[in-house]
Formats: structure tokens, C-alpha cells, sequence
């Protein structure tokens, strides 16, 4: 069963290492969560480390630099890990020559160094898709034409970003994953390079070990997100406890009234196939 503790200070002691999602649960892509931040700042003061795990379709440097404009503390985390990092690292390994990027211009960062050219679909010999062009006025039903371009010449798609919504403020913005579902429903062949796939969770394993100076067991990790389909299943497939944070994409299904809906997650869990160790309104330490 799910367990509901008033904040992470009651049950951090079980833990040496916090995955932590950044997007609806360190912020909301406008302003930082104060009680998360000082939650995370806590955690560390006791001797934990924290990496931030989030399928961000942008270098981890990127990352590093919205949180600072969003101020977010540096003493909240040990090191970041994206889901970019890893597409970079996809496109880079596949020999491209000619790569055509879905996404907006902001995202080529995750190119940037690489030696390979941009190109439109016909002429390209792989997707890097780092969400929707325009994903305030775009639905991803709006790149069916476009799914049957790339399908024609049975291009592999990198998608950067698994989420499939994320918050912006008080809006649920489509991402990458929307897209990359759809192409994959038509027949496309589709590399998934954040959470909840292995790969990225191997890659926040290496990192802890770097900062502890040895392995971190999975049964002493746990992992925190507000998206059970990537955070909640992510984590448990790592062998890390899970953390479900309710004040997220899925607000409106599981709090009513601004008070958890015990019954709602355990539905939303069953559905998902992820049921969460714990559940919390928002991160807060007590």
C-alpha cells in the first residue's frame, strides 16, 4: 500500500540518495517550489546526495542554467542528469549525416558540437524530436502529415523528451513523448532516451557513485516525480523506492479541494501499473 507522510523528513532517514524529478515537483517551469527546495537543501545538510533526474530535451548545462534564473539553489543537488544528454549521445552514436529536428530552435543545444548537418525529412537519416514547434497553439495531432513523411522513409526517432505533458505554470504543455507515441502507433521506430527507460537511470547511478565514492544501493534510493508513467515507473523498474508528488500533471485527477485523494491515486496507480511506496501533496521536508 501506499503510505502518506506528512513530508520527506519522516522517512529520509531510509535513504542515501534522492532521483529527483525537476519539472512539477522543483518548479513549475515559471517559479521555484520554495518548501522542495528546502527540502532537497535539507536532505543534503544530513548527508544524502541528490541528483535531479528530467527528461528536459536540453544538455544538463542548459538545465543547470534555468534553474539558476529560476532560483533554484545550488546546494540542492549533487549533479543533473537529462534526458537530452543521452539523446546527444544517441544521435552521435547512429553516424548521422543529416539530421532533421522536430522541435524548436531553443533545443539545438543538444547538437551543438556534433558533426552532422540539419535537414528536412526527406533528405535526413534520423528524427531528434525535442517536442512540438509552436507547443502553446499545437496539438500533436497537427503532425499526422508530417508522421507520414518521416514513416515513408522509415526514419529511427530520437525522442528527447519521454513526458508527455509537462506543467507550464498553471497549463499542461504537450511534449516530445506525445509525438513519439504517435509515430510509434504508425509504425515508427522510436529510441526513448529519458525516464522511465533504464539507460538514464544506469546513468544516475554512475553519477552517485562518483559523488559517494562507491555504489548506492537501489533499495537506498528513492525515486520522486509527479508522473507515474515515467517517474513512478522509472523508479520502481531501478529497484529505487518511489515518491509520487500529487501537486503536478496529475493535480486534477488525485486533489480535491488542495487535499489528496487516496482512492484517486490508488485508481490512477492500478492504471498506470505503478503504484508509488509514497505519496505527498507537494516535496516539503516536515
Amino acid at each position: 500500500m501506499t503510505a502518506f507522510p506528512q513530508g520527506l523528513g519522516a522517512i529520509a532517514g531510509r535513504y542515501d540518495l534522492l532521483i529527483c524529478d525537476v519539472w512539477g515537483v522543483v518548479h513549475n517551469g515559471l517559479r521555484a517550489w520554495p518548501l522542495a527546495c528546502e527540502a532537497l537543501q535539507r536532505f543534503r545538510a544530513e548527508g544524502g546526495t541528490v541528483v535531479l533526474l528530467t527528461n528536459a530535451p536540453r544538455p544538463n548545462e542548459a538545465v543547470a542554467d534555468m534553474l539558476r534564473q529560476l532560483d533554484v539553489p545550488l546546494d540542492t543537488r549533487d549533479a543533473i542528469v537529462t534526458s537530452g544528454d543521452l539523446a546527444r549521445e544517441a544521435i552521435r552514436d547512429a553516424g548521422a549525416a543529416i539530421v532533421y529536428h522536430l522541435g524548436p530552435d531553443r533545443d539545438r543545444g543538444v547538437l551543438e558540437g556534433l558533426d552532422l548537418q540539419l535537414g528536412v525529412p526527406e533528405a535526413a537519416d534520423i528524427v531528434l524530436n525535442t517536442g512540438l514547434f509552436d507547443d502553446e497553439t499545437e496539438t500533436p495531432e497537427d503532425y499526422d502529415e508530417l508522421i507520414e513523411r518521416m514513416r515513408a522513409r522509415n526514419l529511427r526517432m530520437v525522442c528527447a523528451n519521454p513526458d508527455l505533458v509537462v506543467e507550464r505554470g498553471d497549463q499542461l504543455i504537450y511534449c516530445a513523448g506525445a509525438i513519439a507515441e504517435r509515430y510509434e502507433q504508425a509504425g515508427g521506430d522510436v529510441l526513448w532516451a529519458g525516464k522511465p527507460r533504464a539507460p538514464v537511470y544506469e546513468r544516475v547511478f554512475e553519477a552517485a557513485k562518483d559523488i559517494c565514492g562507491e555504489a548506492v544501493d537501489p533499495s537506498r534510493a528513492l525515486a520522486i516525480g509527479d508522473a507515474l508513467r515515467t517517474d513512478i515507473v522509472g523508479g520502481n523498474a531501478a529497484g529505487a523506492a518511489t515518491l509520487f508528488i500529487a501537486q503536478g500533471i496529475h493535480a486534477g485527477d488525485v486533489l480535491a479541494d488542495g487535499t489528496l485523494d487516496e482512492n484517486a491515486i490508488a485508481r490512477l496507480a492500478e492504471t498506470a501499473g505503478a503504484r508509488p511506496d509514497y505519496a505527498m501533496e507537494i516535496l516539503r521536508w516536515a
